[in-house]
């Protein structure tokens, strides 16, 4: 295909990872952004992409990104991507912490998934990535709802994979370690055999080819993007 003949949709989009996805897509994708805050304009106009005011956690508001995807004609790819869920100690998480992290980010990819996949299945072709976190695999104290919830999506991300493989669609996840979005702590950056925190667009590159058709054979993986973190018992 011609440079950015492809249409993607990606949440929480306007910095950190999200923006790194975005610009990486960008290179080949017409790029719909969903994200919260006024930042979300100045991407989307950066990369001539198109920007939604909006939440994932509010249905109607993917419901308009996937309908701005819609007036380009298609959706090749959908990013899965959101901000972080409450913290706290293990056994002092409420039920309200808990519920507020199933909605940020196991029901609203379930919603955004749904919306796309009629999409898809007429174009007999699409591609899901689902931003979920090493932690999914080494669960850490310091954030239980994401550790488990987080997992539960990757796992939810390979059933989709498997049940809709056979009419062209794929479905990974992409496992983050520490971004250099964030402050450097000392004892985590020791924790990388790189020795460093990773760039967001380093992140958005792996995103991007998982999206490409350089990846139409790689489906229902879980790919961690850490610097060798995990690896080190």
């Amino acid at each position: 295909m011609s440079t950015r003949d492809k249409v993607a949709i990606v949440t929480a989009g306007s910095s950190g990872i999200g923006a790194g996805i975005v610009r990486a897509l960008a290179d080949d994708h017409r790029v719909v952004v969903l994200a919260r805050s006024e930042g979300v304009d100045r991407i989307a106009a950066e990369v001539d992409g198109i920007a939604v005011r909006g939440s994932v956690t509010d249905r109607a508001d993917l419901a308009r990104a996937v309908d701005a995807a819609k007036e380009l004609g298609r959706i090749d790819t959908v990013v899965i991507n959101t901000g972080h869920p409450p913290k706290g100690d293990l056994l002092d998480l409420t039920d309200d912490d808990w519920e507020l992290g199933l909605d940020l980010i196991f029901r609203s990819a379930i919603h955004l998934v749904s919306l796309v996949t009629p999409v898809f299945l007429e174009q007999r072709r699409g591609s899901v990535v689902a931003v979920t976190s090493y932690a999914s695999q080494v669960p850490e104290l310091v954030m239980p709802v994401s550790s488990v919830l987080r997992a539960a999506l990757q796992n939810w991300i390979k059933l989709y994979a498997t049940r809709y493989g056979a009419d062209g669609i794929r479905a990974n996840s992409v496992l983050p370690g520490f971004i250099a979005t964030h402050p450097v702590d000392p004892d985590r950056l020791a924790s990388i055999p790189a020795g460093r925190y990773a760039d967001p667009l380093e992140l958005g590159r792996v995103v991007a080819f998982l999206a490409s058709d350089a990846a139409s054979f790689v489906s229902g993986q879980n790919i961690t993007v850490d610097g060798g973190m995990v690896a080190v018992p």
